[in-house]
Protein backbone atom coordinates (compact mmCIF):
# COMPACT_ATOMS: atom_id res chain seq x y z
CA UNK A 1 0.00 0.00 0.00
CA UNK A 2 1.31 3.42 -0.99
CA UNK A 3 0.47 6.36 1.24
CA UNK A 4 0.90 10.18 0.23
CA UNK A 5 1.28 12.45 2.86
CA UNK A 6 1.84 16.11 1.44
CA UNK A 7 3.53 19.09 3.33
CA UNK A 8 3.05 23.09 3.21
CA UNK A 9 6.27 23.46 3.79
CA UNK A 10 9.68 21.76 3.59
CA UNK A 11 10.89 22.12 7.03
CA UNK A 12 7.73 21.01 8.24
CA UNK A 13 8.23 18.10 6.04
CA UNK A 14 11.70 17.03 7.31
CA UNK A 15 11.13 17.98 10.97
CA UNK A 16 7.82 15.25 10.59
CA UNK A 17 9.75 12.45 8.63
CA UNK A 18 12.89 13.02 11.14
CA UNK A 19 10.59 12.59 14.01
CA UNK A 20 8.84 9.22 11.79
CA UNK A 21 12.20 7.66 11.45
CA UNK A 22 13.76 8.27 15.04
CA UNK A 23 10.34 6.76 16.44
CA UNK A 24 11.03 3.33 13.87
CA UNK A 25 14.75 3.43 15.35
CA UNK A 26 13.97 3.35 18.59
CA UNK A 27 11.44 0.74 18.26
CA UNK A 28 13.79 -1.29 16.09
CA UNK A 29 16.55 -0.67 19.05
CA UNK A 30 14.13 -1.62 21.88
CA UNK A 31 12.92 -4.93 19.99
CA UNK A 32 16.78 -5.98 18.98
CA UNK A 33 19.05 -3.57 20.09
CA UNK A 34 20.17 -2.84 17.15
CA UNK A 35 18.76 -0.58 14.34
CA UNK A 36 19.85 -0.15 10.37
CA UNK A 37 18.79 2.90 8.47
CA UNK A 38 19.88 3.82 4.53
CA UNK A 39 19.33 7.31 2.99
CA UNK A 40 19.65 8.94 -0.25
CA UNK A 41 22.27 11.50 -1.63
CA UNK A 42 21.18 14.52 -3.36
CA UNK A 43 20.21 17.99 -2.19
CA UNK A 44 16.88 17.17 -1.67
CA UNK A 45 16.96 15.13 1.82
CA UNK A 46 19.69 17.71 3.32
CA UNK A 47 16.79 19.23 5.67
CA UNK A 48 15.38 15.83 6.66
CA UNK A 49 18.92 14.34 7.46
CA UNK A 50 19.36 17.58 9.70
CA UNK A 51 16.28 17.23 11.38
CA UNK A 52 17.10 13.60 12.11
CA UNK A 53 20.04 14.45 13.23
CA UNK A 54 19.57 15.65 16.73
CA UNK A 55 17.29 12.74 17.04
CA UNK A 56 17.45 11.01 21.16
CA UNK A 57 17.97 7.62 20.36
CA UNK A 58 20.74 5.48 21.07
CA UNK A 59 22.78 6.24 17.66
CA UNK A 60 25.94 4.05 18.67
CA UNK A 61 23.70 1.02 17.99
CA UNK A 62 23.09 1.97 14.48
CA UNK A 63 24.12 1.62 11.40
CA UNK A 64 23.93 4.15 8.58
CA UNK A 65 24.50 3.38 4.64
CA UNK A 66 23.64 5.01 1.33
CA UNK A 67 20.91 3.51 -1.04
CA UNK A 68 23.40 4.71 -3.79
CA UNK A 69 26.74 6.37 -4.34
CA UNK A 70 28.45 8.14 -7.15
CA UNK A 71 31.58 6.68 -7.13
CA UNK A 72 33.90 9.31 -6.43
CA UNK A 73 36.41 10.63 -3.37
CA UNK A 74 35.08 12.54 -0.43
CA UNK A 75 36.56 15.52 -1.59
CA UNK A 76 34.73 15.48 -4.83
CA UNK A 77 31.67 17.70 -4.47
CA UNK A 78 29.39 15.24 -5.99
CA UNK A 79 30.05 12.74 -3.14
CA UNK A 80 27.09 11.40 -1.09
CA UNK A 81 29.37 10.22 1.76
CA UNK A 82 30.73 13.80 2.25
CA UNK A 83 27.08 15.20 2.42
CA UNK A 84 26.13 12.86 4.72
CA UNK A 85 28.96 13.44 7.27
CA UNK A 86 27.29 17.50 6.82
CA UNK A 87 24.20 16.80 7.30
CA UNK A 88 23.18 13.72 9.17
CA UNK A 89 26.83 12.82 10.76
CA UNK A 90 26.28 15.69 13.18
CA UNK A 91 25.25 16.00 16.95
CA UNK A 92 24.03 13.10 18.64
CA UNK A 93 24.25 10.88 15.53
CA UNK A 94 27.81 11.48 14.78
CA UNK A 95 27.70 8.17 16.91
CA UNK A 96 26.17 6.29 14.63
CA UNK A 97 28.22 3.43 12.62
CA UNK A 98 28.58 4.53 8.78
CA UNK A 99 28.78 1.65 6.43
CA UNK A 100 30.86 2.88 3.62
CA UNK A 101 29.98 2.61 0.11
CA UNK A 102 33.36 4.24 -1.60
CA UNK A 103 36.72 2.33 -1.18
CA UNK A 104 39.34 4.01 -2.79
CA UNK A 105 39.92 2.13 -6.13
CA UNK A 106 39.82 2.70 -9.79
CA UNK A 107 36.49 1.01 -10.70
CA UNK A 108 33.32 0.24 -8.19
CA UNK A 109 34.07 -3.66 -9.48
CA UNK A 110 37.63 -3.30 -7.19
CA UNK A 111 35.49 -3.38 -4.69
CA UNK A 112 32.36 -4.60 -4.69
CA UNK A 113 33.02 -7.53 -2.98
CA UNK A 114 34.26 -5.30 0.34
CA UNK A 115 31.29 -3.02 -0.15
CA UNK A 116 29.00 -5.64 -0.19
CA UNK A 117 30.42 -7.79 2.51
CA UNK A 118 29.86 -4.26 5.16
CA UNK A 119 26.14 -3.94 3.77
CA UNK A 120 25.13 -7.35 5.09
CA UNK A 121 25.87 -6.74 8.23
CA UNK A 122 23.68 -3.62 8.27
CA UNK A 123 20.91 -6.18 6.45
CA UNK A 124 18.05 -6.63 6.61
CA UNK A 125 16.99 -3.04 6.53
CA UNK A 126 14.74 -1.58 9.35
CA UNK A 127 13.97 2.02 8.09
CA UNK A 128 15.11 3.13 4.31
CA UNK A 129 14.41 6.84 2.59
CA UNK A 130 14.73 7.02 -0.58
CA UNK A 131 14.49 9.94 -3.35
CA UNK A 132 13.03 9.57 -6.69
CA UNK A 133 14.16 11.56 -10.38
CA UNK A 134 12.02 12.96 -12.79
CA UNK A 135 12.60 10.34 -14.73
CA UNK A 136 11.39 7.61 -12.20
CA UNK A 137 14.83 6.14 -11.49
CA UNK A 138 15.41 5.98 -7.80
CA UNK A 139 18.69 4.99 -5.69
CA UNK A 140 21.05 4.70 -8.73
CA UNK A 141 18.33 2.48 -10.72
CA UNK A 142 18.25 3.98 -13.77
CA UNK A 143 15.89 3.35 -16.98
CA UNK A 144 18.56 2.38 -19.23
CA UNK A 145 21.75 1.62 -17.12
CA UNK A 146 23.74 -1.65 -17.67
CA UNK A 147 23.01 -3.48 -15.09
CA UNK A 148 19.41 -2.54 -14.09
CA UNK A 149 17.51 -6.19 -15.22
CA UNK A 150 20.03 -7.92 -13.10
CA UNK A 151 19.58 -5.42 -10.10
CA UNK A 152 15.66 -5.46 -10.20
CA UNK A 153 15.50 -9.26 -10.31
CA UNK A 154 14.06 -10.74 -6.57
CA UNK A 155 15.90 -13.21 -6.65
CA UNK A 156 19.36 -11.77 -7.06
CA UNK A 157 22.16 -12.91 -5.36
CA UNK A 158 23.76 -9.49 -5.01
CA UNK A 159 22.64 -7.26 -2.32
CA UNK A 160 24.89 -4.06 -4.21
CA UNK A 161 25.49 -3.65 -8.23
CA UNK A 162 27.84 -0.95 -10.03
CA UNK A 163 26.08 1.20 -12.10
CA UNK A 164 26.65 3.36 -15.22
CA UNK A 165 23.64 5.02 -16.98
CA UNK A 166 23.53 7.44 -19.75
CA UNK A 167 23.64 10.63 -18.69
CA UNK A 168 25.27 10.05 -15.41
CA UNK A 169 28.64 11.06 -15.50
CA UNK A 170 30.29 8.92 -13.14
CA UNK A 171 29.69 5.22 -12.36
CA UNK A 172 28.11 4.58 -9.57
CA UNK A 173 26.99 1.72 -6.22
CA UNK A 174 23.69 0.93 -5.71
CA UNK A 175 21.40 -1.13 -3.54
CA UNK A 176 19.57 -4.10 -5.13
CA UNK A 177 15.41 -3.74 -5.50
CA UNK A 178 15.01 -6.73 -3.51
CA UNK A 179 17.29 -5.16 -0.96
CA UNK A 180 15.29 -1.76 -0.87
CA UNK A 181 11.94 -3.40 -0.91
CA UNK A 182 12.72 -5.70 2.04
CA UNK A 183 12.76 -2.63 4.39
CA UNK A 184 10.29 -2.93 7.56
CA UNK A 185 9.52 0.80 6.84
CA UNK A 186 10.16 2.77 3.51
CA UNK A 187 9.96 6.35 3.01
CA UNK A 188 10.09 8.14 -0.57
CA UNK A 189 10.71 11.61 -0.52
CA UNK A 190 10.04 13.94 -3.39
CA UNK A 191 9.40 17.97 -3.92
CA UNK A 192 8.01 19.55 -6.95
CA UNK A 193 5.12 19.44 -9.49
CA UNK A 194 7.81 17.21 -11.81
CA UNK A 195 8.41 14.50 -9.44
CA UNK A 196 4.86 14.63 -8.44
CA UNK A 197 3.40 14.03 -11.91
CA UNK A 198 6.57 11.47 -12.31
CA UNK A 199 4.86 9.36 -9.04
CA UNK A 200 1.48 9.44 -10.55
CA UNK A 201 2.74 8.34 -13.80
CA UNK A 202 4.82 5.43 -11.74
CA UNK A 203 1.60 3.95 -9.83
CA UNK A 204 0.21 3.40 -13.56
CA UNK A 205 0.98 -0.42 -14.52
CA UNK A 206 4.12 -0.44 -17.02
CA UNK A 207 7.39 -2.21 -16.72
CA UNK A 208 9.64 -1.54 -14.00
CA UNK A 209 12.60 -1.11 -16.57
CA UNK A 210 11.08 2.04 -17.59
CA UNK A 211 10.25 3.45 -14.06
CA UNK A 212 12.64 1.46 -11.67
CA UNK A 213 11.03 2.96 -8.44
CA UNK A 214 7.79 1.26 -9.30
CA UNK A 215 9.89 -1.71 -7.43
CA UNK A 216 9.03 0.05 -4.36
CA UNK A 217 5.77 1.38 -4.70
CA UNK A 218 4.50 -2.49 -4.73
CA UNK A 219 7.00 -2.97 -1.75
CA UNK A 220 5.05 -5.60 0.72
CA UNK A 221 5.44 -3.66 3.53
CA UNK A 222 4.02 -0.40 1.75
CA UNK A 223 5.71 2.85 1.21
CA UNK A 224 4.98 5.88 2.51
CA UNK A 225 5.60 9.06 -0.05
CA UNK A 226 6.41 12.59 1.46
CA UNK A 227 5.66 15.52 -0.82
CA UNK A 228 6.09 19.57 -0.59
CA UNK A 229 4.96 21.15 -3.75
CA UNK A 230 7.43 23.94 -2.79
CA UNK A 231 10.22 23.03 -0.42
CA UNK A 232 11.64 27.09 0.08
CA UNK A 233 8.24 28.38 0.73
CA UNK A 234 7.65 29.76 4.59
Amino acid sequence: MTVLAEYRTGVIMAQALGATVAGQLADALAMKGTASLAVPGGSTPGPFLTALSGADINWRRVKILLTDERFVSEDNPRSNTALLRKTLLQGPAAKAQLVAMYLEADTPEQVLDQVEKAILTALPLDVCVLGMGADMHTASLFPGADQLEDALKPDSPRVVFPMRAPGAPEPRLTLSASVLRAASHLHLLITGPEKLAAFHQAEQPGPISEAPVRAILTAPNGVTVHYCENPEAT
